[in-house]
């Protein structure tokens, strides 16, 4: 099943399933493989996924993307739909393109390469959601659980995810797709020695305090990861149309159209994980939780005050900290250059200065597709 790379996230599955499409699948179904005609090779790397009569096609997809469809089928008809996040809450990549440019004419490379190679690293990570702790949900939610994602969480759902992002076994995953668009278009550039540590500046944040104490840690842990990996991964469209469209710009990018089109696959091999967590995180809001103490909590309530606490944390304070920590990075870089000043009044010029919309005040809907 071939993936549009070019379908907005979050927006419903073209194709609604058959009203008798099976809605149990095993782990082995999840995460099994279309059969390829050619595979998909990466700076050397045998990646995941291939083609298909010339078209790309996402990895693990033959059953996974016709079981989430099922499963947001069976939502829209029993439910009041699909949650999603509206575009207005999300910040656009930084550098933005034209910045982006501006540096790449000027032979400033070094700020776009770390920002590649540190997008390349975090795809890696990715592959800690199979570490994720599930509790025991049956316990922790009132209605039946039989035919949904969340009872395929731990059977196929995170592994493909995780495989997905960091490679399985002898195959690449987004970490080396990334890194081999980042040298097509540059020709092998130089890596700058400090990625991994700035990576790592202001991870290890403040853990916040639980927004419903009464209810199982575990639960509230696993909706609030899932909703802070939506969130993101929602968010990454903007970085993709970015890195499409900077790769794929032959007067700063040495193989623009193969490596706008890695960044294609990567795109298209994001959907099912946006798709899926969208889909647990309906399935929670439309049921009950269970409480500690013997009472109830309405999904609803708690899915949607966590949703809003994350867009608040992931596209209001991290993005203004990110943009004014990687604005001294690139003053740093170009600091020897002649006529460094006017490069970056130029630079500064092209800032959009996107703030969050909405006040702490203001409350935040969560839309329904």
């Amino acid at each position: 099943m071939s993936l549009d790379a070019q379908t907005p996230v979050g927006d419903p599955l073209p194709e609604g399933p058959p009203k008798d499409a099976p809605i149990e699948f095993s782990e082995a179904q999840l995460l099994a493989e279309p059969e390829f005609d050619e595979p998909l090779i990466a700076g050397g790397v045998r990646c995941h996924g291939g083609f298909i009569d010339g078209e790309y096609v996402s990895p693990r997809t033959l059953v996974r993307m016709p079981a989430i469809d099922a499963w947001q089928s069976r939502l829209r008809l029993e439910g009041p739909g699909v949650v999603d996040i509206s575009r207005e809450f999300m910040p656009p990549h930084y550098p933005s393109l034209e910045q982006a440019k501006l540096l790449l004419r000027a032979g400033v490379q070094k700020p776009i390469t770390r920002s590649l190679t540190m997008i390349s690293i975090v795809e890696g990570f990715g592959a800690m959601i199979r570490d994720v702790p599930v509790p025991d949900l049956r316990a922790a939610i009132k209605e039946d659980l039989a035919g949904t994602a969340l009872s395929h969480l731990t059977a196929g759902l995170f592994e493909a995810h995780a495989r997905d992002e960091a490679g399985h076994r002898d195959q690449g995953g987004h970490k080396q797709m990334w890194e081999a668009a980042r040298d097509l278009a540059f020709d092998n550039p130089r890596v700058p020695g400090d990625v991994l540590a700035r990576l790592m500046q202001g991870r290890g944040r403040n853990r916040r305090p639980p927004l419903f104490p009464t209810l199982p840690e575990k639960v509230e842990g696993l909706i609030a990861t899932m909703a802070n990996v939506m969130v993101i991964e929602i968010f990454a469209d903007d970085v993709f149309s970015w890195g499409e469209a900077l790769l794929g710009d032959p007067e700063v990018s040495a193989a623009a159209e193969a490596a706008s089109r890695m960044v294609s696959y990567i795109r298209a091999d994001e959907r099912p994980h946006v798709e899926y967590l969208r889909t647990a995180l309906s399935e929670v809001r439309c049921r009950t939780l269970l409480t500690i103490d013997g009472g109830e909590i309405p999904g609803r309530e708690v899915v949607d005050a966590i949703l809003a606490q994350q867009l608040r944390g992931i596209a209001s304070s991290r993005p203004r900290e990110q943009r004014e920590a990687l604005h001294e990075e690139i003053r740093a870089d170009i600091a020897e250059m002649r006529l460094s000043s006017e490069l970056m009044r130029k630079f500064t010029a092209l800032d959009d200065g996107w703030t969050f919309p909405r006040s702490e005040d203001d409350p935040i809907e969560i839309a329904l597709s």
